[in-house]
């Protein structure tokens, strides 16, 4: 099933339950009458596909479903923050942020723009908000659509992972991994997790997104990631982030086989005055190559090409004497075949710290742990 058949309210009465043990409690607390919520209940379960509390004849008391699933009910509500929004409503609001107008969203969604816009008008008078705001043939959000869409992500995401939970307990592990992967990580390191992890997880998806660190960022934040592996930053960007590190790395300076600087000492002197081809300032890799320079009183020398890519980088220090500092795992294939080779040593101490980087208060599903450990194993084989 798809959280989106889900009644916010269905969820509401069943946390409240959960709490306070009994339907006549909860009636009161979510404004519903208790045969309305008996049969939001029963509908509730009926979706699910398995029981959430056991009825006694002194109150009710939630069954493991209920325990698992709970945290996760909460969690969705406090992001959403209202009771007034309906789940037909974020899930308009959602489409239109993501899809930015209303007939690109009817197409994506299957929803009819007359209901996306009702949707999106309702849920705007309900929170009091200018959410949206037109842009030529589009639509743009606003700063405070910005906001409440983030929230509505990470009630998705919520959400998602809950219904996630209750498959694993009927024995069905069918979720889903979503990875935020930056330049190191896919050399060695998350391919030997993945194929890991796959074996053990033949059903689950497994989501790899490319990028760097400043195009991964906010995906994390909005709940379209469940974590970024790669270079962590120092200091740590923002308090809604935690950086857990996996294992230091190595870089060492390569250039092309034949490099004039092959078989020379590493003298910074003479590595300045090649040129060079390095990641965009303020990434951890670009500022131990300053810092490389910088301890050695040598002025820094000029990068006419900056770029991220290794691919890139590889074929640009084959077809010349351009320089650039990596981690050798990056370039094993070439290395070993003797394409490309390492100039010299970097100074002693040139090291940048890999981990991963996951949202303040993110809980993992039992599938994600796993994968978390099989990841923290690679980095240590």
């Amino acid at each position: 099933m798809e959280i989106w058949d889900l009644n916010l309210r269905h969820l509401y009465a069943a946390k409240e339950i959960c709490d306070k043990g009994s339907i006549s409690a909860a009636a009161d607390a979510v404004n519903l009458t208790q045969p309305a919520i008996t049969q939001g209940l029963v509908k509730l379960e009926t979706q699910l596909g398995q029981p959430l509390f056991e009825r006694h004849t002194d109150g009710m008391s939630p069954t493991p479903a209920a325990t698992i699933f709970a945290p996760r009910i909460e969690a969705a509500l406090a992001n959403i923050g209202s009771t007034r929004v309906t789940m037909a409503q974020v899930r308009a609001f959602l489409s239109v942020a993501e899809h930015g107008s209303y007939p690109t969203a009817s197409a994506m969604s299957g929803l009819a723009q007359p209901s996306l816009h009702r949707s999106v008008a309702n849920l705007a008078i309900a929170l009091k908000r200018k959410l949206l705001e037109r842009r030529g043939k589009g639509m743009a959000l606003t700063g405070q659509g910005r906001a409440l869409a983030r929230s509505f992500r990470l009630a998705r995401a919520e959400l998602v992972a809950g219904l996630s939970e209750l498959e694993a307990l009927k024995g069905r592990e069918t979720g889903t991994v979503a990875i935020g992967a930056m330049p190191l990580c896919r050399a060695r390191l998350l391919p030997k997790a993945v194929s890991q992890f796959h074996k053990a997880y033949p059903e689950s998806e497994i989501r790899i997104i490319e990028g760097s660190h400043a195009e991964l960022i906010e995906p994390l934040r909005d709940g379209e990631l469940d974590f970024l592996v790669g270079a962590l930053r120092d200091p740590v960007p923002g308090d809604d982030v935690q950086q857990q590190s996996l294992f230091e790395d190595h870089p060492v300076i390569i250039g092309r086989r034949d490099h004039p600087l092959r078989n020379q000492p590493g003298d910074l002197q003479k590595l300045a005055s090649y040129p060079w081809i390095i990641a965009a300032p303020g990434t951890p890799l670009r500022m131990r190559w300053e810092q490389m320079f910088e301890s050695a009183g040598i002025e820094c020398p000029d990068v006419p090409i900056e770029c991220g890519s290794v691919i890139t980088i590889r074929q640009i220090l084959l077809e010349s004497d351009f320089l650039t500092l990596l981690s050798p795992d990056q370039v094993a294939v070439e290395l070993e075949a003797e394409w490309l080779s390492a100039i010299g040593q970097p100074p002693e101490g040139l090291h940048r710290t890999i981990g991963v980087t996951t949202r303040t208060g993110w809980m993992p599903t039992a599938m994600q742990r796993d994968f978390l450990a099989m990841l923290e194993q690679a980095a240590k084989d």
